[in-house]
């Protein structure tokens, strides 16, 4: 059996990991599931998978699983998430945001297989994960539908770089995708959280609605494959069947097909390079009268050029943009900014973008503060001017 550890087991990646790894019980045992203050799920959990190990990012947390569990260790804090990445085989990083950055950094450094599902890390610390991914033993084996399938269609490495002409990353287009430029401004948190196709948490559903989440793949896509940003282009499908293509350098193009369901990515990832033999994203071909394609709107979502730019800037640009869009969409869900002024802010924050070298683990996460404070300085005063 597989040791697996799921790092954000409480939320919508983790919890379709555990459907996934239920429906497998003869293939994973389940040694560590993290979260960060969902204490009474982590329990209910804890009774079904029976893991040697819980962490919890809230120390609270931690002291009531503990009390309520007392046969389970249960530990809280950084150091603790860093020492559990390393201790299963295969680890799923399912964290929501820049905190994940140490499970994908450590779990890669002691030769582990690694799940990503937590982009940010990747995209915000690029330079120093590539770094210990030649780790002896380390694999990274993308969760996101869009780079699972460009990884099917890639064949893992089988291609080398010059046989590939283009990158395709295919998105839904989000909630907007037809709305005028005048309804643009009235927007709600809820309209944004109304995604047309995917069920997923707030964060990305947001991301997803200005298009940023797809910028962020785009820089993710770079990160993983090697292809230079001149030759990813982002491509709008609406009926989210195609999850991604490569065009390659004869002019032939291979596309990954699936339902949306994120069980099949998730299942890819634990069980490569072989696949399972439960049915994930089964497409009905009675039932599917169209696939169509259509090119972004800049205008309308301008998150998208701002990722790309930061992708080229390279070095520490992307954490700044990870970190500057992490604090206004959370300001945009607490209402203090609307949904037209998450790309203003934004914007702002990456011209004041210093130019720092992504030397470090500790670079990664100064940048990343900077931007924060930044971020703090900016909504502030977008809020104020009403």
């Amino acid at each position: 059996m597989t040791s697996i550890a799921i790092f954000g087991s409480t939320g919508s990646i983790g919890l379709q990991t555990l459907d996934v790894v239920r429906a497998e019980r003869d293939l994973f045992e389940v040694e560590v599931l993290a979260a960060g203050n969902s204490s009474q799920a982590i329990i209910e959990q804890i009774d079904e998978f029976k893991p040697t190990l819980v962490v919890m990012a809230n120390s609270k947390a931690a002291k009531e699983v503990q009390n309520a569990r007392s046969s389970t260790e249960v530990v809280s804090g950084e150091a603790a998430m860093r020492e559990a990445a390393i201790s299963a085989d295969l680890v799923v990083n399912a964290v929501v945001g820049f905190a994940g950055l140490p499970v994908t950094i450590e779990s890669l450094k002691a030769g582990k297989r690694l799940a990503l599902a937590n982009k940010e890390s990747l995209i915000a610390a690029g330079p120093v994960v590539q770094r210990v991914r030649g780790a002896s033993g380390s694999e990274l084996i993308p969760v996101d539908s869009e780079h699972c399938a460009l990884h099917q269609c890639l064949h893992g490495e089988a291609h080398k770089i010059d046989e590939v002409h283009k990158l395709l990353v295919t998105a839904s287009g989000g909630p907007f995708r037809e709305w005028s430029m005048a309804d643009l401004s009235n927007i709600t948190t809820e309209d944004a959280l109304n995604h047309p196709t995917w069920n997923m948490g707030p964060k990305i559903t947001v991301d997803s609605s200005t298009l940023m989440n797809k910028g962020l793949e785009v820089i993710e896509a770079h990160e993983l494959f090697g292809v230079p940003y001149e030759a990813i282009e982002v491509v709008v499908h609406p009926q989210s069947i195609v999850h991604s293509m490569v065009e390659f350098t004869d002019g032939s193009v291979l596309a990954q097909l699936s339902i949306p369901d994120m069980r099949l990515p998730i299942s890819y990832a634990l069980h490569y390079p072989k696949r399972s033999k439960n049915l994930r994203g089964q497409i009905n071909w009675d039932e599917l009268s169209e696939l169509t394609f259509e090119s972004p709107n800049n205008d309308k979502f301008p998150c998208l050029n701002l990722a790309f730019e930061a992708g080229i800037a390279g070095e520490t640009a992307p954490a700044w943009l990870n970190a500057a869009n992490e604090a206004a969409v959370e300001a945009f869900l607490h209402e203090k900014i609307s949904w037209k002024e998450i790309s203003e802010v934004i914007e702002r924050i990456m011209q004041k973008y210093p130019g720092d070298p992504a030397e470090s683990e500790a670079s990664i996460i100064e940048a990343d503060q900077q931007s924060r404070l930044f971020a703090k300085e900016c909504v502030r005063e977008v809020n104020e001017r009403g």
